[in-house]
């Protein structure tokens, strides 16, 4: 039975091409609308709408395949979840794009269009889902050895130096360990022969989302220094989502105000001085969720700074507010600034900062970008109080950095809404 699934998985593989996914969704959701409304044999040239319609279905396809695509290479990305919210948002750029450029296309063929690509996509990532299971031969040795504890692949331990037959094939190996002359030849005559061969490190990232750095010195980043060319897109991105978004939310601002000066005495804005970018301290502004407190002495500051579960700090209205994040509107004004960004770690308290500074290795180096409203550790793990959290908080953290780049942070934005929605990692 076990090798009738494996032969089956094996397969399968094929149509996890992306070749074979663009083709399919491209006849699906570009040619047969097309064809349905004008006709196979007719002349684009007598339907003045046509041409407009083709170019308009083909991107809104093809970007949302390939969006689907880069954002289900992340660890956790569940393919079937983001089909919906790529397609929806590679169309609704098309339309947007259309009534921009006033451009004549058939409402009919684009809906068409979207409905058949939607339901093609389903079916590649439920027939893409059957062989997805990952199979890596493990050599000895190493840090290697503690991968089996690792969920979201199959380990296949190694008992001798011999390349494993058979398609598929990726070995998976502790580079930096001293193997021995035999296995190293035998991982050079994989390599050669086109095996995959992965050093323990980048599997381990590639399935828990996380970077620890050892060393800061060792080449795992490739650079210390994240993608500069998209901080800088990011940083307009950032201010044009602000300017859209500030005259929608002043009635919901206004609302939560008011609610917050009746559910309790108190300001309504809290400010606290953060660690932020490169670094340097700024006044970060949020809905206050808490019963004002009074100033205490600087060995208790650090221990105010961490909201515990179930804190009786927490307001009625506090406890809705921080439930759906709705109480971070107010750092848009952080982020007009230049201080935030929508998307990045989370800046945490001085006196927190501070502590985990001496006490963990290399935290400084989540300063090289700007903090934002939401990060990957928030969607992956949420609140956090104590030292061991707050280093697996930081792998996420590296994590980012290292992938820093649009995909991921369109991946962390649409699990911000499901966050939103279901309250995930909450005090």
């Amino acid at each position: 039975m076990q090798r009738n699934l494996t032969r089956l998985a094996g397969n399968m593989r094929w149509i996890s091409s992306l070749r074979v996914q663009l083709f399919a969704e491209i006849v699906l959701g570009v040619f047969v609308p097309l064809a349905a409304r004008f006709g196979i044999q007719s002349s684009y040239s007598q339907h003045p709408s046509a041409p407009a319609t083709l170019v308009l279905t083909f991107f809104s396809v093809v970007s949302a395949m390939l969006m689907s695509r880069r954002i289900g290479g992340f660890p956790g990305a569940r393919t079937f979840i983001y089909v919906l919210p790529t397609f929806s948002m590679s169309f609704g750029l098309a339309m947007l794009a259309a009534l921009v450029l006033r451009l004549d296309y058939n409402r009919t063929v684009l809906v068409a269009s979207f409905t058949l690509s939607v339901a093609g996509a389903y079916a590649l990532a439920y027939l893409s889902a059957r062989g997805a299971v990952r199979r890596f031969h493990v050599v000895p040795g190493g840090a290697a050895d503690s991968l089996y504890d690792v969920d979201g692949a199959q380990w296949l331990p190694l008992a001798e130096p011999a390349v494993p037959p058979g398609q598929g094939v990726m070995i998976v190996a502790d580079l930096h360990h001293d193997l021995g002359s035999e296995w190293e030849r035998m991982l050079a005559r994989a390599a050669i022969g086109g095996i995959p061969v992965y050093h323990v490190k980048q599997i381990r990232e590639l399935l828990t989302g996380r970077v620890q750095i050892d060393h800061l010195s060792e080449n795992s980043f490739g650079s210390l220094l994240p993608n500069l060319a998209y901080r800088k897109f990011k940083r307009l991105i950032d201010v044009g989502a602000c300017l859209l978004v500030l005259p929608f939310l002043a009635i919901t601002t206004a609302l939560i105000a008011i609610c917050i000066r009746l559910d309790s005495p108190g300001p309504i804005f809290f400010r606290q001085q953060r660690m932020g970018y490169r670094g340097r301290s700024f006044t970060m502004i949020k809905f206050r969720s808490m019963t004002p407190q009074v100033r205490v002495a600087d060995g208790d500051a650090r221990i105010n700074a961490i909201t515990q579960t179930d804190d009786d700090r927490i307001t009625r209205v506090g406890r809705f507010l921080r439930r759906t994040r709705l109480d971070e509107l107010p750092q848009i004004l952080n982020i007009l600034a230049g201080e935030m960004s929508w998307i990045g770690p989370r800046p945490e308290a001085m006196d927190l900062s501070i502590w985990y500074e001496a006490e963990i290795p290399f935290y400084s180096y989540r300063h090289i970008v700007r903090p934002g409203i939401t990060g990957w550790a928030q969607v992956n793990q949420g609140h956090v109080a104590d030292l061991a959290e707050i280093n697996m908080k930081l792998q996420y953290d590296f994590f980012y950095v290292k992938n820093f780049s649009a995909w991921l942070d369109v991946l962390i934005t649409m699990r911000t809404v499901v966050v939103m929605i279901n309250g995930f990692g909450s005090k």
